[in-house]
């Protein structure tokens, strides 16, 4: 399949997609839905593709990443495909020395402490994620309707796992460095913004129709302290690619309290957890932005009754939550699909909500 037509910039247009218009506030010709983590270990095809393979070899194998973002795409008939990538590629990609443990995550082996470690800290040159770029041209050739979505981790959340060392279930040493070292914090977030967006600038230029910015441990801050030591840098990454005119989506797990903020931070479409009604978020966000999500990934576990009326209440609230001020809605999961999950109950979603 080949796209309906090109700009001369080689960007796609695809002015009937439904999550493009949904997220400009034009009436979309159904819901738009798409998952996140849709192209993962639900799917019996992405685990056979993937054995023996380590991700972050994955990540950086351009027909690999072609094949395993399309098949959500074949298998469930969403309206967008996501780049299949990790929010720690960038980093990998300009030389930090770190690795993705199964059953851990990310594992850094120096982490960052000081302000001589964050001098140290690489830049990205667009020449070390030309996988990433041949994947987005490869996808772009076969997507044909769909829109493709690239992503990024946020500065936060890529700090946290510098900090920390990996994953981390209280934050301490990332807080710590926050409060007692600001500058050399702010140096190190800086650092990052720059990285993210040199990455979603090559993606950007490869022909992604939209991007999302994953932070995944904002919810872990209080309000004040986003505000502080995160916004300002989420605010600079999302000003930096406005000019490209394509959707920008921000999301962030636990974030009920901080969705105002992030509002701010120049998102064009604002991500929801299952934690917070999305008429809720709509008045925390306030107008004039999409809203994205929300249903409980963990519902899909269950049987296809519970999962039918929890579809249908989602999509009721966000109706109610376009009365009160969001441009519009795009349905997903509060956070990423769970391995277990049946994938044929994600295609009956999909179904289920196209036909409402």
């Amino acid at each position: 399949m080949t796209p309906q037509s090109e700009l001369s910039s080689g960007r796609r247009e695809l002015p009937a997609a439904p999550l493009l218009a949904a997220a400009a506030g034009r009436k979309p010709v159904h819901r738009p839905v798409w998952f996140m983590r849709q192209a993962g270990r639900s799917l019996p095809e992405y685990r056979e593709i993937r054995a023996g393979v380590g991700m972050l070899e994955s990540c950086f194998n351009a027909e690999l990443v072609c094949e395993i973002t399309m098949q959500p795409v074949r298998r469930h008939g969403v309206d967008a495909a996501i780049l299949f990538s990790d929010i720690v590629v960038p980093l990998k990609a300009a030389g930090i020395d770190l690795d993705i443990v199964g059953g851990v995550g990310p594992v850094v082996a120096s982490p960052i402490r000081s302000a001589a470690d964050v001098a140290r800290l690489p830049r990205l040159e667009p020449a070390q994620v030309e996988a990433v770029s041949s994947a987005i041209r490869l996808l772009t050739a076969e997507l044909g309707e769909t829109a493709l979505i690239g992503f990024a981790g946020a500065p936060f959340t890529l700090a946290s796992y510098l900090v920390e060392g990996g994953p981390s279930r209280h934050h301490d040493r990332t807080k710590s460095l926050m409060h007692s070292d600001p500058t050399t914090w702010h140096a190190l977030l800086g650092a990052l913004t720059d990285i993210t967006i040199s990455f979603l600038q090559v993606q950007i230029e490869a022909g992604v129709d939209a991007v999302q910015l994953f932070d995944s441990w904002a919810g872990a801050l209080s309000l004040a302290d986003y505000r502080t030591f995160v916004m300002p840098h989420s605010k600079r990454v999302f000003e930096a690619v406005k000019s490209a005119g394509i959707p920008r989506i921000h999301f962030g797990v636990g974030t009920g309290e901080l969705l105002g903020a992030m509002g701010e931070a120049g998102a064009d479409v604002v991500g929801v957890d299952w934690r917070v009604p999305l008429a809720e978020a709509a008045r925390r966000v306030g107008p004039g932005k999409a809203l994205q999500g929300n249903l409980d990934p963990a519902l899909l576990l269950g049987d296809w009754s519970a999962v039918e009326r929890e579809v249908r209440r989602v999509l009721a609230d966000a109706d109610d939550a376009i009365e009160a001020g969001a441009v519009g809605h795009i349905f997903n999961l509060g956070h990423g699909v769970l391995p277990e999950t049946d994938p044929s109950v994600l295609t009956r979603v999909v179904e289920l909500v196209h036909s409402l």
